[in-house]
């Protein structure tokens, strides 16, 4: 047996499906064997390999036991000579396995071996080359010094930044979602650590295939898509806790004595992410408030410097405590009455914005008769600030709710570049028109050459599409799989470098998969 395939799945039941095709697909002529270990996930992933893929070796744990004893599970009774740790939310290229096994069989110093990854964006996935996360390199990238120079061999080094995306180069850390080791190699250094639930484990394994004797390898010439963050949401407070504490763990375990430092350092970066998510939700909340303070305070600086022009009796002197107690009133009153309105609301309103200002103004005329008499205005200022007030707030509301439809307009045009024969390019075309009739919709050959009887169906052929995604600024590209192999699908995403782009695969006849949706046709 040359290799052994090992996914452990949790509740990602069509990813998994779309990985095993492939998979099956890279396996063509090579003696393979795949295990799929499924941590009790909820959906019906079971059902499907049982019932498409009954060749497949299928482990069902009763519980969710984490990633490294999910994958010894496999690896203790696999018989491979290579042994491939692969994610669910994965795709291979059709001659993945075979680019690799020659690589390796022509390396016998290389331990273990990482691929190019692509994420449903096409944008390169950094983690494919990292280094060892010493405590230095760990608080160069919690604290940001890998970001603001990206390139250094000394501040870079997570994830080996000095080092060409495209270049095969000897590398310290593999990536989890797609780890490829010799069986030998295993034997020596052990298995995955099973004190690591999720994260850390590959890093850990990887570090110790290098204390084993072996080199870890980047081989960028094979290319797999990896929808990160689907068979795991990355985004959240939890990913942060749990990811950090592996960090630490593996601190512990490798640099016991600078753990007690490092794990500081990891508590520290740890509260901050968390204050910072905590920051950023209140800051949203808190968006339409700090418009208004910022407004009615640029119009009241504004209008105190021109008073003089117009003759009133009194002037609000900034600078003492009676002129900002005059602010204070004017930010209480308008903002108390616009909230009580309903002005605050998460969608925008102008009526709402409207009654809070009155409302507002009855209170500013309530607050001034209680102010100390310094800081009280003349009837006369009193009337000039509510019609100011009266004029700039709803009017600023206008204006972010013009800039509110503009991108809401911008965010609903959309054009959608659809790769396959004739019959898949017009089926996905009325199922697009029907549920949406202001998304475009262009064909692109699946394959380069195009008859004139096709022209009217196809805007271009496939090695076009990275123009022709410029040209038609498009948002959406779908890939038919039963027309286009993975390798080109791959080939293209990886080329096209326009931003902001979901890229879609047809798992069957009846879904279309992206990195953040799974739709189903008609």
């Amino acid at each position: 047996m040359k290799l052994s395939i090992i996914i452990v799945n949790y509740n990602v039941r069509h990813f998994l499906e779309q990985c095993i095709l492939s998979v099956n697909k890279a396996t063509l002529g090579i003696s393979a064997e795949v295990f799929v270990v499924d941590n009790n996930s909820p959906d019906d992933s079971v059902e499907m390999v049982r019932n498409k893929f009954p060749e497949i070796n299928l482990i069902l744990n009763t519980e969710n036991v984490g990633f490294s004893r999910a994958n010894n599970q496999a690896i203790e009774i696999s018989k491979g000579e290579y042994i491939l740790l692969l994610n669910p939310d994965t795709v291979v290229e059709e001659d993945t396995f075979e680019n690799c096994i020659k690589f390796m069989d022509a390396t016998p110093d290389a331990g273990g071996l990482g691929v190019k990854m692509i994420d449903g964006s096409g944008k390169f996935l950094p983690e494919s080359k990292r280094g060892l996360p010493t405590p230095s390199v760990s608080f160069y990238k919690i604290f940001g010094l890998s970001k603001l120079f990206p390139k250094s061999k000394k501040f870079a080094k997570y994830h080996l930044g000095y080092l060409k995306e495209n270049e095969t180069n000897e590398i310290e850390v593999l990536s989890g979602a797609f780890m490829w080791m010799r069986k030998i190699t295993l034997d020596k250094v052990g298995l995955l650590d099973e004190t690591f639930f999720m994260y850390g484990e590959d890093i850990d394994l990887s570090y110790r295939i290098i204390l084993g004797g072996y080199k870890n390898y980047y081989l960028p010439q094979v290319k797999i898509i990896h929808y990160k963050g689907e068979s795991t949401k990355k985004g959240n407070l939890k990913y942060v806790f749990v990811f950090y504490n592996a960090m630490i763990i593996f601190s512990r375990k490798h640099f016991a004595n600078k753990a007690k430092a490092f794990s500081f350092f990891i508590n520290i970066a740890i509260y901050l992410r968390a204050f910072l998510a905590l920051l950023t939700r209140f800051a949203a909340q808190l968006r339409l408030p700090l418009t208004d303070i910022s407004v009615m305070g640029i119009a009241l600086l504004i209008f105190n410097f021109t008073k003089p022009y117009f003759g009133f009796p009194n002037q609000i002197i900034f600078s003492d405590s009676s002129g900002i107690l005059n602010v204070l009133a004017v930010f209480i009153a308008f903002l108390t009455g616009i909230s009580i309105c309903g002005g605050y609301s998460k969608n925008l309103s102008i009526n709402k914005t409207l009654l809070g200002v009155f409302l507002g103004s009855a209170i500013l005329f309530t607050l001034n008769f209680a102010l100390p008499e310094p800081s009280t205005f003349s009837f006369k200022y009193l009337i000039s600030i509510v019609i100011l007030i009266l004029v700039v707030v709803p009017v600023s509301r206008i204006v972010l709710d013009y800039y509110e439809k503009i991108k809401l307009k911008r965010e609903a045009i959309k054009t959608t570049i659809i790769n396959g024969c004739e019959d898949f390019v017009n089926r996905i075309k009325l199922n697009i028109n029907q549920k949406n009739t202001n998304i475009k919709t262009l064909g692109v050959k699946g394959n380069n050459s195009i008859t004139k009887l096709e022209t009217s169906l196809y805007i271009g052929k496939l090695y076009q599409l990275p123009d022709l995604i410029s040209i038609y600024n498009a948002n959406e590209v779908i890939f038919s799989s039963q027309d286009i192999s993975y390798k080109d699908i791959i080939q293209q995403m990886d080329l096209s470098k326009a931003k902001h782009i979901d890229y879609k695969i047809s798992l069957n006849s009846n879904l279309i998969i992206g990195s953040s949706s799974i739709d189903k046709l008609n």
